[in-house]
């Protein structure tokens, strides 16, 4: 526990790194993988939300590593074999750990302004599948809020620049009003799910236990 709040300090004092070790926690943990393959992956996972730095990947990996939270995995070589066998054969496997394990639920289970940022957010919710239900919600809420108080933000600088603004500067404005909002209902939407699935799980849960205790009286 103490290693894996350590290499989280480490890595978070640098912009965009506490995210991509999230990321490549993540990935990890849905299947080992070799540098190449990984860096694919974290390209969909992070890609669409920001710009995705190759050279950021390679340190982060030697960090992890050296922090026990990820492992290598070097495929012996027959002695015999060719050499272009060998090249394919040798790349480097990166597996989780225990520790990396245990890590990446931590950082599945902060909920703070962090994990709903523009660049915190995206790679927070490309893992909603591995993280707790009550922890998805204030991450979805947290996020409407810091979007609702942008909207609030464009609508004033509109009103402020209308009259004095040429029209195409008028329509980027508008367009960039326009994206915030269909986030918001995005995100409207996405909660209402979301508390529909937890209010039909808690109605099942008090079920069971009502059951639970007729069966005890009886």
């Amino acid at each position: 526990m103490a290693l894996s709040r350590a290499v989280g300090v480490r890595m978070s004092g640098r912009k965009g790194a506490r995210e991509l070790e999230l990321a490549v926690l993540g990935l990890l943990h849905e299947s080992p993988m070799h540098g190449y393959e990984l860096r694919k992956r974290l390209n969909i996972v992070l890609g669409m939300f920001r710009a995705f730095s190759y050279g950021s990947l390679y340190p982060c990996l030697k960090q992890l590593l050296a922090t026990g939270l990820i492992i290598e995995d070097r495929p012996e070589e027959p002695a015999n074999a060719p050499l272009a066998l060998q090249s394919r054969r040798s790349k480097i496997v990166y597996k989780l750990t225990a520790e990396g394990k245990e890590r990446l639920q931590e950082l599945l289970t902060e909920a703070g302004p962090a994990s709903w940022e523009d660049e915190g957010f995206g790679v927070h919710f490309a893992f909603f599948a591995h993280t707790r239900a009550d922890v998805r919600l204030r991450i979805l809420e947290g996020r409407r809020s810091r979007l609702e108080e942008r909207l609030e933000s464009f609508r004033a600088a509109l009103a402020r620049t209308r009259e004095r603004v040429d029209s195409y500067t008028l329509e980027l404005q508008n367009h960039g009003l326009e994206s915030v909002e269909r986030e918001v209902r995005w995100l409207n939407e996405l909660i209402g799910r979301e508390r529909a699935e937890q209010a039909t799980t808690d109605r099942a849960t008090q079920a069971g236990e009502i059951n639970r205790t007729s069966k005890d009286d009886r």
